[in-house]
């Protein structure tokens, strides 16, 4: 294509053998040259003529012209016309040539997760030693049977450690068993614990008491003494309540149970933790169970 510009004619030639003449009326009147021009081009067969009034004239960069005038672009129609179409008579197109052609994939091994070999180590703190030793038979029980792993304790180093074997066919078994163990090292039940093997929306929560408010001294003790309640019973009702599993390590406050339940438990302890009295916080767990008794 060729073009033209001045004296706000715009002058286009196409290949297709036709001009085509636009006049950019601007704040400025066009000239009388180039109403002249536009006169005679309008005669010629094969020339458009459109007049457009518009404040400012705005091209793309290819009609950034440096020709000299319109009558150059008559020489170009001319050519134009002489020239024969350039016609493709290939079935393809730019756009189908242009794209990337990929040799097919190589076959490969096979993409499962090889799990034979992986182990984990669950550290054991002090004090529950003695609980693991006791309640060992019902713990490795569970991780073999069900889970298909290995496991043995390492009095040494106060841990457990797990293996995944040929027999395991999850790979989130071993996570399962893990964090099974640290359940236990916890505080909590064998019997709450393995609840984490059953079940896949379980989870544990763990926060302290200055999380919620800085407490210190006679303060604290009341604070947790506020959450455990006379022989249990505000911990019994929060469990009952929430359908939660509650463990009270000194400051430490840990939360087994689905994720909603959780929340409700722990904003329970943080109004106790706050100072709100035991009774406000029964009638409150009395309409919270009422919801969730009607829960599925």
């Amino acid at each position: 294509m060729a073009a033209a510009f001045q004296d706000g004619i715009l002058t286009e030639a196409s290949n297709g053998g036709t001009l085509n003449v636009t006049a950019y009326n601007s704040n400025q009147q066009l000239n009388n040259n180039s109403n002249s021009l536009l006169s005679t081009l309008s005669q010629l067969d094969g020339i458009k003529v459109h007049i457009l009034d518009t404040p400012t004239f705005q091209h793309t960069a290819h009609l950034k012209l440096t020709a000299n005038c319109a009558i150059n672009a008559l020489a170009t129609l001319q050519n134009c016309r002489n020239e024969t179409p350039m016609v493709s008579t290939s079935n393809e197109t730019m756009d189908t040539q242009d794209v990337p052609v990929f040799a097919p994939a190589k076959k490969t091994q096979s993409t499962s997760v090889d799990l034979k070999g992986q182990t984990r180590r669950v550290l054991i703190p002090g004090h529950r030693m003695s609980p693991l030793k006791k309640d060992w038979v019902n713990i490795y029980g569970p991780l073999v049977d069900l889970l298909k792993l290995q496991v043995r304790m390492n009095p040494q180093k106060r841990a457990v450690e797990l293996r995944s074997s040929k027999h395991t066919n999850d790979s989130g078994h071993l996570q399962k068993g893990a964090d099974f163990v640290k359940a236990y090292a916890l505080g909590f039940a064998v019997e709450d614990a393995i609840a984490l093997l059953r079940l896949d929306d379980l989870y544990i929560d763990s926060f302290e008491v200055k999380d919620v408010k800085s407490l210190q001294g006679d303060h604290l003790s009341r604070a947790i003494g506020r959450i455990a309640g006379q022989n249990g019973k505000t911990k019994f009702a929060l469990e009952n309540a929430t359908r939660t599993r509650i463990v009270l390590a000194d400051t430490h406050i840990h939360i087994l149970g689905a994720f909603n339940n959780c929340r409700l438990c722990k904003d329970s302890i943080c109004s106790l933790i706050l100072g709100s009295p035991p009774g406000k916080v029964y009638n409150h767990l009395k309409v919270v169970g009422a919801r969730l008794k009607q829960r599925f």
